[in-house]
């Protein structure tokens, strides 16, 4: 007698966190994996010509790779359940995503608002790439009454970051999802420092996209590219004319609740072809059966690190959202459920000599590695944008980011200490 094969786990609703990202979408039954297989293919098979006129009519199954592959879309089963969404793309970066989401949902002509406390790819993508597709955006203090301030009749998109990379201002989602909803547009959240779900579900305060890197904390070792546009169920597409226009024909009508999942996947993977591999993919998918594990630890010593940090007489201004002090320090105690993320600013009176001498840390552009990797903001991740977006974004010619790996709190302190 053999175990009837079942479809991949579907979350219960009691099933927690760490218990969903190790047992969602994988079968079970007589000769299944436990794990995901990596399925290395550039197209998949048809029995007749009807078979594969209907899949590239309707895209519900696997035709091509470049559209879907199976171990990624395992992947993408597993990220939309961590995100409480509807459906997600996942493609080859978190840059990649970012481009998919804003496409989605804008073309020449529209117009986009977003917090100016950025991650420096994001704000050069706003600033320099979606004009010359024709999109203009308008960068804004990360406040409710600033994005308000800043809507256009045009404006189809209002984006922020869920923890903002590196200030760690922390986005009032619900507050951001009022104004954009009322204008007829949407909100797109990057949870990248989010952790896929774990420290905040932004669609369950009211946002309509997540976008975010896998690279970082999904990943988690520093070994892979990767990211991510969810959708939700909620988002009103009929005020946005990509989706409405055309009567019987509009996207809206064909698609229905679907339409904007369908738009992604068209744009990110058919159209753009920033398609994530396989391998990448089975990568992510294990580094997230201990994305829990990794995060609550380095969300506990980076809130170690800051108070640390912030006494001590050699450091200056210390920026994380778990300090009192930090001014989104309430949002962060509303929004962050399980810690207040790993990624953390100081400044030093020298950036050069501090990071000549560092022995534990690591000098590396990177977030969400299980090693503490600091870098320079100033003159790397944020060079090329413009001064006073650089100010606005929370970064000064002292600078110093960190993103707080597994080591012991110890012995980071102690090379901080040496160091200094």
């Amino acid at each position: 007698m053999t175990d009837t094969p079942r479809p991949a786990a579907h979350p219960a609703e009691d099933w927690s966190y760490e218990t969903t990202a190790v047992q969602s979408s994988i079968p079970r039954g007589l000769g299944q994996t436990i794990g995901f297989p990596i399925h290395a293919a550039a197209a998949f098979q048809f029995d007749t010509l009807e078979e594969a006129q209907l899949e590239f009519q309707q895209n519900t199954g696997l035709s091509y790779a470049r559209l879907q592959n199976p171990t990624v879309r395992a992947l993408e089963d597993r990220l939309t359940t961590l995100e409480g969404g509807a459906a997600t793309v996942a493609v080859a970066s978190g840059q990649a995503a970012t481009l998919t989401a804003i496409l989605s949902v804008c073309r020449a002509g529209d117009h986009v608002v977003s917090a100016s406390s950025l991650f420096g790819g994001t704000t050069g993508m706003l600033s320099n790439i979606l004009p010359l597709m024709g999109i203009t955006a308008t960068l804004v203090d990360n406040t409710p009454e600033a994005v308000q301030a800043a809507l256009q009749p045009n404006t189809r998109l209002v984006w922020a970051e869920m923890i903002s990379n590196p200030a760690g201002d922390i986005a009032d989602i619900r507050a951001f999802a009022d104004i954009a909803h009322a204008h007829g547009a949407l909100l797109a959240i990057d949870n990248t420092c989010g952790g896929v779900g774990f420290l905040c579900r932004p669609l369950e305060h009211g946002a309509d996209i997540v976008s975010q890197s896998l690279t970082k904390w999904a990943g988690g070792h520093g070994s892979v590219l990767g990211g991510a546009v969810t959708v939700g169920t909620g988002h009103d597409l009929t005020r946005n004319p990509i989706f409405a226009d055309g009567g019987e024909q509009s996207i809206l009508n064909v698609r229905g609740d679907a339409a904007l999942a369908w738009r992604q996947r068209w744009f990110g993977a058919h159209q753009l072809g920033m398609t994530l591999a396989p391998h990448s993919a089975f990568l992510i998918a294990q580094g997230l059966e201990t994305l829990a594990l990794r995060l609550e630890r380095e969300s506990a010593t980076a809130l170690g690190l800051a108070a640390w940090l912030e006494a001590h007489p050699r450091v200056g201004k210390v920026s994380y959202p778990g300090l009192p002090s930090h001014p989104h320090h309430h949002l962060a105690q509303t929004y962050l459920r399980s810690g207040q993320g790993a990624v953390l600013t100081f400044e030093v009176p020298d950036p050069a000599a501090f990071l000549s001498r560092v022995r534990v840390l690591r000098i590396a552009p990177n977030l969400g590695d299980v090693r503490t990797l600091v870098v320079h903001p100033w003159t790397t991740t944020h060079a090329r944008v413009p001064e006073a977006a650089r100010h606005a974004a929370g970064v000064t010619p002292l600078t110093i980011r960190m993103s707080v790996g597994v080591e012991a709190l110890a012995d980071l302190k102690a090379d901080i200490e040496q160091a200094l």
